[in-house]
């Protein structure tokens, strides 16, 4: 199994024991996520020092304000690591309004032309701001792979399938009151499906409420190949292949 989203420099476990952990439970490959100057680096730091991390880089929009030319000056540097492998993540939160929406957008649209110029496919955050999103998505990343972090758009999985997105699943799929997500999951067509920790957050259940780590994306893949009506084992190989094929593992 892969993590095809997570944060560990945000983890409170120290790189080396995260990873070994992981790979313990079955977790071959993982994806970690920079979301300002600091974090990219030591995103970047992490990919270059164990083997089978690669790294994400961006701006997340909790950290957009003031984005000027430099900022996106310093992802592009960054995305010309070879253990860059994605842009982001990058994207709109209306829910925490932690940054001003005219500097979200303007960074989310920035991002959006990096990962076009680069190649390079794009993770995108996205909270009680689909509106703006998916507009600014299919006005710019028409010919970007697009992957919706941590899915929460089930009214428009229609829309995401009909666009090509790839959506990844956390551990909020597993939880009781997850019904339409859980809906989403299981009809979403199977190459487009990926499955993440966003750790250390959204722990699943039965792990709700602790700090959550790339091992324990297991749990959710094992859930959501129950929904799916699959085996463990056909989940791991559909979400491994979509994962080579999306980040190049």
């Amino acid at each position: 199994m892969v993590d095809t989203h997570c944060h560990l420099d945000s983890c409170e476990a120290p790189d080396g024991e995260l990873v070994q952990r992981a790979l313990d439970a079955g977790v071959t490959r993982l994806a970690t996520v920079g979301m300002d100057g600091p974090s990219i680096q030591r995103g970047l730091a992490a990919a270059r020092e164990h083997e089978g991390v690669v790294a994400i880089v961006g701006r997340h929009p909790h950290l957009a304000e003031g984005f000027e030319d430099e900022d996106l000056e310093l992802i592009e540097c960054a995305a010309a690591d070879p253990r860059a492998r994605a842009i982001g993540e990058t994207g709109l939160d209306y829910f925490r309004q932690r940054a001003p929406r005219a500097d979200q957008l303007r960074a989310f649209e920035a991002q959006l032309v990096l990962a076009g110029r680069t190649g390079l496919p794009v993770a995108i955050h996205t909270r009680e701001a689909e509106e703006d999103t998916f507009a600014m998505l299919a006005e710019h990343a028409r010919d970007i792979t697009v992957i919706l972090h941590c899915f929460s758009a089930p009214s428009r999985l229609e829309e995401c399938v009909a666009r090509g997105y790839l959506c990844s699943f956390a551990g909020n799929v597993t939880y009781r009151n997850a019904g339409t997500l859980q809906h989403a999951a299981r009809e979403l067509p199977e190459d487009l499906l990926l499955v993440e920790t966003d750790s250390p957050y959204l722990a699943p259940e039965p792990l709700r409420g602790t700090s959550n780590e790339p091992a324990n994306v297991v749990h959710t893949a094992q859930f959501v190949a129950g929904l799916r009506g699959v085996g463990y084992a056909e989940l791991e190989a559909t979400v491994e292949r979509n994962a080579v094929r999306v980040l190049r593992w």
